[in-house]
């Protein structure tokens, strides 16, 4: 037996993802950044396993929403990024793990 309105509950907490972070690199960046508070391109791009091209293009797309901060400079004359999750990027986190929590609420009431 579904429960009333559990269809429709799960279809707004579907709807409600941000498209910004569902994407799979991107959340790994944020999940990491959230659990770091601070993280390196190169430690980004072992732990997710992408090519500095596939991490590049996510890491600027989380940066053009506002999610993330970028700071760039030089160690021992070559260059070094590191990244920081802004407050909207930690309400925008907070905010799709929520979502999330709703969906597997709603779900669990088709049972």
């Amino acid at each position: 037996m579904v429960a009333e309105g559990a269809p429709s509950a799960l279809f707004a907490s579907v709807e409600s993802l941000d498209e910004i972070i569902h994407q799979k690199v991107r959340l790994g960046i944020m999940s990491a950044l959230m659990a770091s508070q601070e993280a390196d391109f190169r430690f980004l791009k072992e732990t997710l396993n992408v090519t500095d091209g596939n991490l590049s293009i996510h890491l600027t797309k989380l940066e053009d929403a506002g999610y993330i901060l970028s700071r760039k400079e030089f160690v021992r004359k070559k260059p070094h990024t590191t990244y920081t999750p802004t407050d909207a990027g930690r309400k925008a986190f907070h905010d799709y793990l929520g979502a999330l929590e709703r969906i597997v609420q709603a779900a669990g009431q088709g049972s």
